[in-house]
């Protein structure tokens, strides 16, 4: 009896690949609004464009004493010009450019919490220059987040959004806010929406959008809505790594039926996903219980191919002599066995042809007696699935596709990631890990 791999607690296959948030720490670009002085004879008039919101006439020295603070990159005369200023501002114009100059302050003495002072008191005016209100939104949002005041943080990233804010990472700071403060179904409602959307831009959406909803889904053991997102993160990210995490928690949903569980390494193996040995010895193991000798075989030479088995590994080895003898002669008598009338009028019989034909990979060969077993009665999910594997394996993505969509029972699952992997152009391998010493 060999160790189910996906019973080794070692492997800790159930994480899900995560990578730290994107570091957050940018801060708003030097705004681009400038006051706008009253016109008088004898006075400057106003310089810079855009402007649009006019101080008071008593006022007007200390907004020009902030303006060239400002300008100069003077922060300690921008300071003593603001505490000026707080003494003659007297209209919501006045002291819209009060906090206007806070942000600059903070701005130029990277004090984080001085830019979001001024960034929530020009908010808060309600004077906000149209064409600032997402922008400003946006980083009040991002400082807030950075503060884990995740409630401010979303009511500000909304509002960004909602004034047409472009930032490629918003929605991914209001993803994961939702589910640091319990809004999981919020939260993946949004990533999903977020994900189909970039997808529908034609670029590909952050990780991120799918990590962290999945870990929290995990948490919250909602083990069919995990599925579901990796299915979908499948499409973007299909790196080995990431189809053998996906498969892995199939493997286990599979319990003890062995078939399914075949099947499921059937697929790792199709997508690279098999990285370490102890998916060799399940999937070897399952072979040989099927009286599949080609496959236990194929799979074997599969892994010392790759050299994530040892070129001497006991047990393994073992299998590969045990499963060759048994072999014999089955491969060059299978064509003619294949075509006996008493093979294709058998439901399992002619499906155990199929397998077997397709452990020696002639995939082309098989799908004849996946149709004679469904013709002759036999079980419609398991021989549609299997001829749907034999299909895609064999290039026939249109017909694979059309077998897989008709799948329906515990292989639903692995028929639409069977799909995905049609549809996915494979992602470059990660270079093969040195083969782990035996321990069983």
């Amino acid at each position: 009896m060999f160790t189910r791999f996906r019973s080794m607690p070692a492997t800790a296959m159930a994480a899900v690949l995560g990578c730290a948030l994107m570091a957050m720490s940018a801060t708003p670009a030097a705004a681009q609004d400038k006051p706008k002085k009253e016109k008088k004879k004898g006075k400057e008039e106003e310089a810079k464009k855009g402007a649009t919101i006019a101080a008071s006439k008593a006022f007007g020295p200390s907004v020009k004493k902030m303006m060239d603070a400002t300008n100069a990159k003077d922060s300690a005369a921008l300071q003593a010009a603001l505490a000026e200023g707080q003494g003659t501002a007297s209209t919501p114009e006045d002291k819209y450019w009060i906090a206007f100059y806070t942000l600059q302050l903070g701005i130029l003495t990277k004090d984080k919490a001085t830019q979001g002072k001024g960034l929530d008191e020009m908010l808060a005016s309600g004077i906000t220059p149209a064409e600032s209100v997402a922008t400003y939104n946006f980083f009040s949002g991002q400082f807030a987040y950075q503060d884990k005041d995740y409630a401010k943080a979303i009511q500000r990233l909304e509002a960004a959004k909602a004034a047409g804010s472009k930032e490629p990472a918003i929605d991914l700071f209001v993803v994961d806010s939702l589910l640091q403060t319990n809004q999981l179904d919020r939260a993946v409602e949004l990533a999903k929406a977020s994900i189909e959307a970039t997808r529908a831009a034609g670029q590909r959406p952050s990780d991120e959008l799918y990590v962290r909803p999945i870990q929290k889904l995990q948490a919250a053991k909602r083990h069919d809505e995990v599925v579901d997102l990796m299915t979908l993160r499948l499409r973007d990210y299909s790196q080995p790594e990431v189809w053998r995490q996906t498969l892995f928690i199939l493997l286990q949903q599979s319990g003890d039926n062995k078939e399914i569980g075949l099947d499921t390494l059937r697929l790792m193996r199709a997508t690279g996903a098999m990285l370490q040995r102890p998916e060799y010895l399940e999937y070897a193991a399952l072979a040989t219980e099927a009286a599949l000798p080609g496959e236990a075989v194929a799979v074997i030479k599969y892994g010392k191919d790759r050299k994530v088995i040892q070129a001497t590994d006991a047990k393994l080895d073992e299998v590969l002599k045990t499963q060759s003898e048994r072999i014999g002669d089955e491969e060059s008598t299978l064509t003619a066995y294949a075509a006996k009338p008493s093979t294709l009028s058998v439901a399992k019989t002619a499906g155990a042809t199929g397998d077997a034909m397709v452990g020696y990979g002639r995939y082309a060969d098989s799908i004849p007696l996946y149709k004679a077993a469904l013709a002759a009665g036999g079980d419609k999910e398991l021989w549609t699935y299997r001829m749907g594997v034999a299909q895609a394996l064999a290039g026939d993505a249109a017909g694979a596709k059309a077998s897989f969509a008709s799948v329906v029972g515990p292989r639903k699952r692995l028929a639409q990631l069977w799909t995905v992997k049609i549809d996915t152009p494979a992602a470059a391998p990660a270079a093969a890990a040195p083969a782990p010493a035996p321990t069983n």
